[in-house]
């Protein structure tokens, strides 16, 4: 499973940090206005760029994140957990950090034109997470495939061929 903090190309790849990087100096969220500051609770706060949970104890901001590439009808804006507190991106093989200590994950494909390929929406056991990403990456018309949380729906991370 090759996972990505946000997409499969170079610049998509960054575009969360750089996202972050300009939450954290002041600049307004996709809304206009400052992120939250919070401090996480330790029940499980997942970060999106280093595939971490945020500790207890450490600052918190929380933002409108989108985390298709374009504006369209199917790019949904949800909130995402950043660490006050730069980090460094998750670059690990298989499972990161944040999914292995779940039990369920959603997963969604999505086609070259990042529409959701419909009929593959699913929950799955994470420990099965890897062998439905691959079935699905194995399908044509899918380009790469979201984890979500299976609790609130919120993005975790892209998924894209080897």
């Amino acid at each position: 499973m090759v996972v990505a903090g946000t997409a499969g190309d170079a610049h998509d790849r960054h575009r969360l940090h750089r996202h972050a990087e300009h939450l954290r100096a002041g600049g307004p969220d996709a809304y206009g206005r400052p992120a939250e500051r919070r401090d996480p609770d330790g029940g499980g706060n997942p970060y999106r760029h280093c595939l971490d949970d945020i500790a207890e104890g450490d600052g918190m901001l929380v933002a409108p994140y989108r985390p298709l590439p374009m504006p369209q009808r199917y790019a949904e804006t949800g909130p995402v957990f950043l660490h006050v507190a730069p980090c460094a991106r998750w670059t690990g093989a298989g499972l990161p950090p944040v999914l292995a200590r779940r039990e369920h994950a959603m997963v969604r494909a999505y086609d070259a034109a990042d529409r959701i390929v419909y009929g593959t929406e699913q929950r799955v056991v994470v420990a099965e997470l890897d062998g439905t990403a691959k079935a699905l990456l194995t399908r044509p018309e899918v380009r790469y495939v979201h984890v979500r949380s299976a609790s609130n729906g919120c993005f975790t991370c892209r998924v894209d061929r080897a």
